[in-house]
């Protein structure tokens, strides 16, 4: 019988800096699926609702949570970094039990990366409880190379002197509010051209005809993966969201894929 997830708080930060982020967590089989979700993503969207469904038919342990700003967590959206957001990630992260199939959508899939990398860093490559990576039009680098490059002179200008650019949303009726902060925080964590390696198996999934991370973007990444095993999955017609029946089966797949690597 599926277990039920369980609703929490997590303080994370201290002082003016703490918030509290909430997690749903489902008892489970390993290896847990750990869910990343995107730029103003919650944890209740259609992959991430799709995906613990899942979890709970196979019996396995599935986490989700929001970023500060997001979703059912405190914080203002507009004090949101990449810093503060890995933060929060890797805290998360701390709660889970067991190797871990980390699944992060746009933003989530850098997240994923540098969540890999910290906790690499942290108990060495050889314990490290990432067993495998699904990266869903991963937006590595997106402060740099998705916001900061499509700005024009204007938006950059007024980024720049003002604190902030609202950007509108294909999304949603509210603008993408861009803060200069999250750019330049962005910049100290970006993998530029240097190459990556996870120690993990990494499957990603790409719509062709994702307007807000083209597909080369995600080519270009495969080929900076020093050692580990990569596939990537293009999808004609397959927007950003990649949330139609058709895309949730292949992202299924994908981690069925990397559940059987790991058995």
């Amino acid at each position: 019988m599926a277990t039920k997830a369980i609703a929490a708080k997590l303080t994370v930060g201290a002082g003016e800096a703490a918030r509290e982020i909430a997690v749903a967590m489902r008892k489970g089989a390993a290896p847990g699926l750990f869910w990343l979700g995107g730029y103003r993503s919650d944890m209740t969207g259609t992959k991430a609702l799709a995906l613990d469904g899942y979890a709970a038919t196979r019996g396995l342990a599935m986490t989700r949570f929001d970023y500060s700003g997001h979703g059912a967590s405190g914080g203002r959206f507009e004090d949101g970094t990449i810093s503060r957001w890995l933060e929060e990630s890797l805290a998360v992260f701390g709660r889970t039990r067991g190797p871990q199939i980390l699944v992060g959508s746009s933003m989530g899939g850098w997240l994923a990366l540098l969540l890999t990398e910290a906790h690499r860093n942290s108990v060495g490559p050889g314990n490290s409880r990432v067993a495998g990576l699904v990266l869903i039009a991963p937006a590595v680098d997106m402060t740099r190379q998705l916001m900061w490059a499509e700005m024009d002179e204007k938006a950059r200008q007024t980024l720049m002197t003002s604190g902030a650019w609202q950007r509108p949303s294909d999304y949603s009726d509210e603008p993408d509010i861009i803060t200069k902060k999250l750019i330049e925080d962005g910049d100290l964590h970006l993998f530029g051209e240097r190459l990556i390696e996870t120690g993990a198996p990494v499957h990603i999934i790409q719509g062709l005809a994702d307007p807000d991370v083209p597909w080369r973007h995600a080519t270009a990444l495969v080929s900076r993966f020093a050692s580990d095993d990569v596939v990537l999955t293009l999808i004609k017609g397959g927007d950003h969201r990649l949330s139609r029946p058709e895309d949730i089966e292949k992202l299924i797949a994908a981690v069925e894929g990397l559940i059987a690597e790991t058995s």
